[in-house]
Formats: structure tokens, sequence, C-alpha cells
């Protein structure tokens, strides 16, 4: 009993000394509300985000001639979905000298290989597919 009594003098020794700090109930509240609002909007964002069940990967490339690129690619998307893509012929510095959208048909095949061919407007080194996304079908 006196060790309870004792740790009782301390902390009310030390509480006068240094002030005592307790959080009001409504801030715990107000925070826990907070966490809860974000990772639901998290979980929102990335159960409905399609466009991020969609993967592209590049297979390779082949500069034809000064004007034109070629680049073979892989796209894995929901079946029965139309996919568009951006892709980009490069030069040394890494600068874009050709880009076009290429718009993929639905298939019923998940996993699926393409190979397009991009205008460019001087000497390409390297061509990429660059990001890839469902089309959404406009509203009536």
């Amino acid at each position: 009993m006196t060790s309870t009594a004792s740790d009782a003098a301390n902390r009310a020794r030390l509480d006068a000394r240094y002030g005592r700090r307790s959080v009001p109930r409504w801030v715990w509240v107000v925070a826990g509300g907070a966490v809860a609002a974000i990772l639901v909007w998290f979980a929102w964002g990335t159960i409905t985000n399609e466009n991020s069940a969609v993967r592209v990967d590049d297979l390779g490339y082949e500069i034809v001639d000064d004007h034109t690129a070629e680049v073979s690619f892989q796209v894995s998307a929901p079946a029965d979905r139309q996919v568009a893509c951006t892709l980009e012929a490069l030069d040394e510095q890494h600068g874009v000298v050709g880009w076009k959208t290429e718009l993929l048909p639905a298939s019923p095949e998940r996993i699926r290989g393409f190979r397009a061919t991009i205008p460019t407007l001087a000497h390409a080194t390297t061509a990429i597919a660059d990001e890839c996304w469902i089309v959404t079908e406009p509203a009536d």
C-alpha cells in the first residue's frame, strides 16, 4: 500500500511541478474519425480505379528510318474492355520526336501483344509504350 501511496505522491509532485497535460476526449474522436475517413477514401479509390488494372510492358522497338519507329508491347487489361495506349518515339536526349495514341479493340483475352508504327519528326533512338488506360464509353 505504501508504494501506491508513494506513487500517487510522486505523481502529484510531478504534476504540480510540470503540470498535467491531458488530451481532451473530443480530440481523440476527431483524430480517429479523420484516420477512418482517409482509410475509406484510399480503399474506395483503389477499388474503383479500373485503370490500375491496366499494365503495359515494352517488348522491343525498331527504328525503321528517320521518320518511322515501331514498338512492340504487351498489354494486360480486363477482358472485353477497349484500351488506349500512348506510344512515344524518343531521341538521344530523351526528347519526344514522335507520339501516337493507339486504340486497342476489346478482346476476351486479358493479356495481348501488339506492334505499332509511330511517325516521327526526326531520327528516333528508341520507342516505348508509355501508358495505357481503359476507354470509357461516352454517356448517351
